[in-house]
């Protein structure tokens, strides 16, 4: 008999099986969405380039705005992660000052707020200025 200690056991197991699950699927589903993308691309470039003789100037500008747009996807998340950096840092220094009230420990938090003020420097002052596309 495995006694009450069972009940313990139980979600440990459902975890680990959920997990080793639904990451193999999730990672072959993405990769079906990925391969299926790239194909529609490549089909919506060839037609493009087929159908007049302005089709290839009609490509290239396609493929700029796309790369102009995973820039811009690029610049968000970075803009959005700094933010979430600096956050947790403020929270981590206030939380650190209530519960040890020595105002070394709270120095912590400063770590992963500077991580967030650098990313953010990163984004607006050093990254370039995407918004303007590329120079002719």
């Amino acid at each position: 008999m495995l006694g009450p200690n069972i009940i313990y056991l139980i979600p440990i197991v459902g975890a680990v099986a959920v997990f080793a699950i639904f990451m193999p699927i999730k990672t072959w589903i993405d990769s079906q969405r990925k391969e299926r993308e790239a194909f529609y691309k490549a089909e919506t470039f060839r037609r493009i380039t087929e159908a007049s003789g302005e089709g290839a100037k009609e490509a290239i500008e396609l493929m700029r705005e796309e790369s102009r747009m995973e820039r811009i996807k690029q610049y968000e998340g970075l803009k959005l992660g700094g933010l979430i950096c600096v956050a947790v840092g403020i929270g981590l220094t206030i939380l650190l000052r209530a519960m040890s009230g020595d105002a070394r420990i709270t120095l912590v938090g400063l770590i992963p707020g500077l991580i967030g003020v650098a990313m953010l420097v990163y984004v607006y002052a050093l990254a370039g200025h995407w918004e303007q596309g590329p120079k002719d």
